[in-house]
């Protein structure tokens, strides 16, 4: 995960959050939270570098439709920066959380 870009990061926890998502659909859930456009230059070229990385898997629905999903090495990997995460944040956000 060291090598990945925050975008691709946040595909793959987009892609973890859903069921085999398509990509606009993941286009849709970034858009909501960039409060931005993401344009298919940007979205496709990166999920095909999550796939050469063996990050995720691609399948095909129909002839125009892929889906995404975590392989198990991306499944590892998003456990491994959640732990590496929780060393430094994990104390903040308690303290932040009301009781």
């Amino acid at each position: 995960m060291h090598d990945l870009t925050g975008f691709q990061r946040d595909l793959l926890y987009v892609i973890a959050g859903l069921d085999e998502p398509h990509g606009l659909a993941i286009k849709e859930e970034l858009e909501d939270y960039y409060e931005s456009e993401i344009h298919h230059g940007r979205l496709y070229p990166n999920l095909d570098t999550l796939v050469e990385k063996g990050l995720i898997d691609k399948g095909q629905r129909d002839r125009r439709t892929n889906y995404y999903t975590l392989t198990r090495r991306g499944r590892r990997e998003l456990e491994a920066r959640r732990e590496w995460e929780n060393q430094y944040v994990s104390d903040l956000i308690e303290e932040a959380t009301p009781a």
